[in-house]
């Protein structure tokens, strides 16, 4: 199977930079994925396809800001001063203080490198030393700081954006899920970002079950696909957890000929790595890569509600597997036309 079956003309001016007013009313495109067929609704409309006996699948991690700026300690210009900032994002804790992250210059981050980030008083918050440099250009850094590093990322840090944003987002908040509570991801669970706490609400009181699930999302999200043949990228890999009454939720759900609906990819990605072949779910917590495309076998989920995605992306073959290719681009080009709002910011669809 070839990357560009996987292309779709997009107009520039689609791609939402900014989340709409209110959550649940984005736009949702409603898919039939045996027939094709299409149906334009708002989002809060999601209510009237859901059924008593249905269960939704949330993933719960929470987005660090884990973008920071620094100077390099030690480095002195002619003028007296560090003439450029070293950009750092940390993308996976390893451990004992140590983050695998991405460096901006690379060439001004080798071992030994000692940066310094400050607040708007100037006062060294975190210094991340840099230990390895790995293969793929991305750095290890030994972070040295006192406090809790999650508050003080919440004072020197931003929002990791995807890189087609290029709008300052005004409230941090708004690239969170409201029941987003697991802090470790480097891109939001998108799919989840139209539901508000009411409509979550009205779901439950529609006997719908809420299964909440961990998977922290990486930047890997957004790397492209560089082999024509599909089937020699390398996935990269993300930590998950379920939980034992996340997987006695679902696998209630499934005995009772009840949908397992998962919200996102990264949803489904968890239950899917999760699951034995017959479908099952065991309590489970690991990274995975797995990598969904046409001619996979779903053991688990049913439906699935989801953003519009990167053309040639790994996401547009997900949704691919579960809808068909054709039924996917025929979306796709109907969305384009209707001028829906694509990617993070943008509107939403629910493959039934």
């Amino acid at each position: 199977m070839k990357l560009s079956d996987f292309n779709y003309y997009l107009p520039e001016e689609l791609i939402a930079q900014t989340p709409i007013a209110k959550r649940d009313e984005s736009r949702l495109l409603v898919l039939n994925k045996e027939t094709g067929e299409v149906e334009h609704r708002v989002f809060k409309n999601i209510i009237e396809y859901l059924k008593p006996n249905d269960c939704l699948v949330l993933n719960e991690t929470r987005v660090v800001p884990a973008r920071i700026y620094g100077k390099r300690e030690g480095v002195v210009t002619p003028s007296g001063v560090e003439s450029s900032t070293i950009e750092v994002l940390l993308l996976k804790d390893m451990g004992d203080n140590k983050w695998e992250v991405l460096t901006k210059p690379g060439r001004k981050c080798q071992i030994g490198t000692r940066i310094a980030f400050s607040n708007d008083k100037d006062e060294a918050k975190l210094v991340a030393e840099v230990v390895d440099v790995l293969e793929d250009g991305n750095r290890i850094v030994k972070l040295e700081y006192n406090g809790i590093l999650n508050e003080i990322l919440d004072e020197i840090g931003v929002m990791p954006l995807p890189p087609y944003i290029h709008e300052k987002l005004q409230d941090k908040e708004r690239y969170q899920t409201v029941y987003s509570r697991v802090e470790g991801s480097s891109a939001a669970p998108t799919a989840g970002l139209h539901f508000t706490p009411e409509l979550l609400k009205q779901i439950e009181e529609m006997g719908i079950k809420i299964a909440k699930v961990t998977l922290h999302v990486g930047l890997g999200t957004f790397r492209p696909v560089k082999e024509e043949n599909i089937e020699d990228h390398k996935m990269h890999s993300e930590y998950y957890e379920i939980s034992k009454e996340a997987c006695d939720i679902i696998n209630e759900t499934k005995k009772n000929g009840g949908r397992v609906i998962c919200v996102g990819t990264t949803s489904c990605r968890t239950v899917e790595s999760a699951a034995d072949e017959n479908g099952y779910l065991e309590p489970k917590k690991g990274d995975t890569s797995i990598f969904i495309y046409p001619g996979y076998k779903f053991k688990v989920l049913d439906c699935l509600i989801t953003n519009f995605h990167l053309p040639e992306s790994t996401l547009v073959m997900l949704v691919s597997a579960l809808a068909g290719r054709e039924n996917i681009l025929n979306a796709y080009k109907i969305a384009v036309k209707e001028k829906y709002r694509f990617f993070s910011f943008g509107d939403a669809m629910f493959i039934h």
